[in-house]
């Protein structure tokens, strides 16, 4: 299916017109946006909780409705993520460094942040900069070709800087989740 910007827009807009569930989650939607829109003046914090909710409501009752489809999308997501932590792609690879480089850049330029979790961050981010580099310059000089998988399975020096590389930035997403919740409860119980 080959169209434009334009043609993709005009066949969601006759999915929308096309039947009476569109048009009705379409109006829900604009509603809620609506309402939503009018209370930033305000701030009212019910309003506010109540969109949330009403949010939350119809992503169960979506996931209720349509239960098998949901649950057969559920495997497919699990399957995905096993299938990368044992068989990493490259493509997967680079955005987690584009992703660590926003964070390092953000870690860079807090004014708020302590200097523990500066000093958590930068030691992850040096750890992880230098296998991203090392797995450029190893792929270089073996010839690896990144879009061919096989090729990239074949190397387990390569193969092992990938997998390190995601379990150091899952050890440091869950660090981070941590010592969010430590600020948290010490700010809640203090």
């Amino acid at each position: 299916m080959d169209l434009s910007l334009i043609g993709k827009i005009g066949v969601i807009f006759k999915y929308i017109f096309s039947s009476f569930l569109a048009i009705e989650m379409f109006i829900i939607s604009l509603l809620l946006f609506s309402i939503l829109l009018f209370n930033l003046k305000k701030e009212n914090k019910i309003v506010q909780i109540i969109s949330v909710g009403i949010y939350i409501g119809f992503i169960i009752g979506v996931m209720v409705s349509y239960s098998d489809y949901t649950r057969v999308c559920l495997d497919s997501f699990i399957k995905a993520i096993i299938n990368y932590v044992y068989f990493p792609s490259t493509i997967v690879y680079f955005f987690i460094i584009v992703f660590v480089t926003i964070m390092m850049l953000r870690t860079v330029f807090s004014s708020k942040m302590t200097m523990l979790k500066k000093g958590v961050n930068y030691f992850f981010f040096s750890i992880l900069y230098f296998l991203f580099m090392s797995f450029m310059a190893l792929a270089s000089y073996s010839g690896v070709d990144l879009i061919n998988v096989v090729d990239l399975y074949k190397n387990e020096v390569i193969l092992s800087i990938v997998q390190v590389s995601n379990l150091l930035l899952l050890v440091w997403c869950l660090f981070t989740v941590f010592y969010h919740l430590y600020l948290y409860f010490k700010k809640k119980f203090d």
